[in-house]
């Protein structure tokens, strides 16, 4: 796996307004690549809209965000190639029914179908189950996940893994496509305090080799840049803040909101359907699509054709396959 990178994430006045109120308003950011980003707020105030919408998946109502040198909301699908999503419930949840093994397979093959360059496709097949198995490993490497550890190794069940080795599963699966931008929803739900400490050293660590890394939590970390969401005491316009502290201490912004949580959170699904969420929609189908299309045989103009198709699938999932036992071995 490549370390690209990261993204710079900056937004002015950045808002997203359903039918019946804000989901979030007033944001303002500035984060140099590389940085730990932590969106901090009491769940149902607006994280996880906010989250998909820097992210390209959710269409912003008001003012204008910059991922790299790409501009939201014009940008929204150049955005989506630069920053995946590790884990975001209801996205882009891991299948309980796959080994852990076949979920590493298949974002092996998604990302084959549409992350990696045409010209990747005419390499030497040797080279390419090499690169694959290269990238696997790598990415298991960075999300600090060991299958070794696991009950039955690459064959445990996603089910059956605890809420500290499914994150880094996600994360490891997101890590495969060398984004710029990592995203990661709900952070820290189901950890104890030891496994929180945990996963915000792998975040450092990814953050460290590169990739800036944005992620949704009730408690953010002394050293992360803080995006703070929910209502303001005194309900005016947005305001920034510079906590107490050493110099230098990343900035502090606070969002407005006009609504209570749960209402924006429905507020924000049903502008979803009218504008962004077809993109979130689009991102499932087309891994579905690909996961379908990675499952029959291509249709060729002649038998020897179909044969070498199906060769090169076969040296690919073997190349992960081959990873995926080294890893096991380690």
């Amino acid at each position: 796996m490549d370390s690209p990178h990261g993204a710079a994430v900056k937004a002015e006045d950045f808002g997203l307004k359903g039918p019946r109120g804000w989901a979030f308003r007033g944001i303002g950011l500035d984060a140099a690549p590389g940085s730990l980003i932590a969106v901090e707020g009491p769940s149902g105030t607006g994280r996880t809209c906010l989250l998909l919408a820097l992210t390209g998946r959710m269409k912003p109502t008001e003012g204008h965000a910059e991922i790299g040198r790409h501009r939201l909301p014009k940008k929204m699908a150049a955005v989506r190639r630069i920053a995946a999503l590790g884990p975001v419930p209801g996205i882009n949840d891991l299948d309980q029914s796959l080994t852990v093994a076949e979920q590493l397979r298949e974002g092996a093959l998604l990302q084959r179908h549409y992350g990696a360059p045409i010209r990747s496709l005419l390499r030497p097949r040797a080279e390419r189950r090499a690169t694959a198995a290269a990238r696997i490993e790598a990415a298991l490497d960075a999300a600090g996940l060991d299958l070794a550890t696991l009950p039955k190794g690459e064959r445990t069940t996603v089910r059956d893994l605890e809420r500290l080795e499914a994150v880094r599963l996600s994360v490891a699966i997101a890590l495969l496509g060398s984004p710029r931008l990592l995203a990661l929803d709900d952070l820290d739900i189901k950890l104890s305090d030891t496994e929180r400490t945990e996963v915000w050293a792998l975040l450092r660590s990814i953050a460290a080799r590169g990739v800036t890394v944005l992620a949704v939590c009730s408690e953010a970390p002394a050293d992360a840049v803080v995006l703070r969401t929910g209502p303001k005491e005194d309900g005016g316009a947005p305001e920034a803040k510079q906590p107490t502290g050493a110099a230098g201490t990343p900035k502090i912004t606070w969002g407005t909101r006009a609504k209570d949580g749960a209402e924006a959170d429905r507020d924000a699904e049903a502008e979803a359907d009218a504008t962004g969420h077809a993109a979130v929609e689009k991102d499932s189908g087309e891994r579905k699509d690909a996961a379908a299309d990675a499952e029959k045989p291509a249709k060729a103009d002649d038998g020897n054709d179909s044969n070498d198709d199906s060769n090169d699938d076969n040296d690919d999932t073997k190349g992960a396959d081959d990873a995926l036992a080294e890893a096991g071995r380690a």
